[in-house]
Parts: C-alpha cells; structure tokens; sequence
C-alpha cells in the first residue's frame, strides 16, 4: 500500500524570514494529520532555518536541485553532503525548468539520482510532454525516453527509494491541468515502464505523483485516480491554507 505522498516545490520563492514562517503555519494546520507524507521543498538559503523550524513536525524537508559530485571546482552548485547535512531527505531531480532553462539532460538527472540515492536522499523524478509532444501523440515516446533514461543502471533496491512525479510542461503554471482520466493514463504507462525495467512488484512500491497547477479545487478528483499517488505542488505550496487544502484531499 503506497502512502500519499505531497511535495512543494517552492521554486525561487520565500526569503529565509518568509520560509520559517510558512512552515511554522504549515505545521499548526497539519498537525494532526497522519497517514500521508507531506515535504516541502525550500530555496537553499532557507534550509537550514527550514529545519529548524520544523523540529517536532512529522513534515519533511526536500532540496530543488542537487549536483552529482560529493564536492569540487563547480562554483553555485550544491553537493548531495550539502543537502544531507542542512535535513533534507527529498530532492527533486530533473523539473522541466531545469530542463529547458538550464539544459539539463536524460543524462544528467541520471548522475544527480544516483549520486542522491549513494547519499541516502530520495530523488523526485520530474518526466513530462510539452504541448507539442502532447498534440502530436508523442507523449508516451517522451515519458519512456525519460523514464529509462532516469532509471538507466540503477538496481530494483534503488529505485523503491524514488519518486516519480508526471508533470505536463505545458501544465505546469498556466493554470491548465490534465483531466484526472489523462494523467491516470500516464501514470500508469509509467508504472508499466518501471515494470518491463525492473519487475511489477517493484513499480508497484513506487509513488507516482502528478503536478501541473494542482489547487484545492482540482486536487481530490486527480488524486482519487488509480495511479495517481499524490502531487508535486508548486504555486499553491507557497500559500499555507491552499497547500493545507491539497493535503487534506489526498488523506484517505
């Protein structure tokens, strides 16, 4: 049985002041939930405050980014020890932003999961179709290009400790969200993916999430979807009461 997972990607957003006190909101509202995993992922100059404040919460910390080098000469990136040693057990690997403002490739998001995996932090792995793939049914053929190319090498035992996380580029921010019946078809092609690569019962262990302008609104209705294991957050995430509302609709 595969808890639900929610994650907020709080891209370049929230001063380290701002950050602490979001979270310290978020951990009042969410107090008393149980029985799902809720991650919040800061810019890296709040992390540290980050962690702070949400001592004696059961919300986990998660990083944006990750360099695949334990440390070296590559001025303005963080290494996976960095992470590890400002709380974070998440971090996400791989977004579209990345991929198209900073010409991450196939490649690269495979060395930053397996150098997050080799430091014990669980990678969130963003696949997802721009609007033209999607218009011209080539969708499928860009989710298993970037499914085995994120999986490339990896063992079965390495990639139950990963998340995957569906997010339609041309989704993410424009307020357009995929009908809950698309992105189940997806997400569960995906978990056929991770199968034919590794076995059912090891797809079947792998939370699948979607993104792409969840709210509250819309939020129950995707994550009642067969496949659809929970949800990478990103504008929403940066308002407690919003965020508060997408955790509640995904507690069973």
């Amino acid at each position: 049985m595969r808890i639900p997972i929610i994650a907020g990607n709080w891209k370049m957003y929230k001063t380290e002041e701002e950050a602490t006190q979001l979270v310290s909101d978020l951990k009042e509202r969410l107090k008393d939930l149980t029985g799902i995993k809720v991650i919040v992922c800061p810019p890296f100059t709040a992390l540290s405050s980050v962690k702070k404040s949400l001592q004696n919460s059961s919300i986990l910390l998660g990083a944006q980014n990750i360099h695949w080098e334990e440390k070296g000469a590559y001025t303005g990136e963080i290494s996976p020890v960095m992470l590890l040693t400002s709380g974070c057990k998440y971090v996400i690997i791989g977004h579209s932003e990345r991929r198209s403002y900073f010409y991450e490739t196939d490649k690269s998001v495979n060395l930053k999961i397996k150098s997050a995996l080799q430091f014990d932090l669980s990678p969130i792995i963003c696949v997802g179709e721009k609007l033209e793939e999607r218009e011209t049914n080539k969708t499928e053929e860009v989710i298993k290009i970037q499914i085995q190319g994120a999986y490339k090498d990896l063992t079965a035992q390495q990639a139950e400790k990963t998340i995957v996380a569906y997010e339609p580029v041309w989704a993410i921010g424009t307020g357009k969200t995929a009908t809950p019946q698309q992105a189940n078809e997806v997400h569960n092609f995906i978990r056929k993916l991770i199968s034919a690569g590794f076995t059912r019962e090891t797809a079947e262990r792998i939370n699948i999430l979607y993104g792409g302008s969840v709210k509250p609104e819309n939020s129950r209705e995707l994550l009642e979807m067969s496949d659809i294991d929970g949800a990478l957050v990103g504008g929403a995430s940066l308002d407690a009461e919003s965020f508060e509302g997408i955790v509640r609709s995904a507690v069973k």
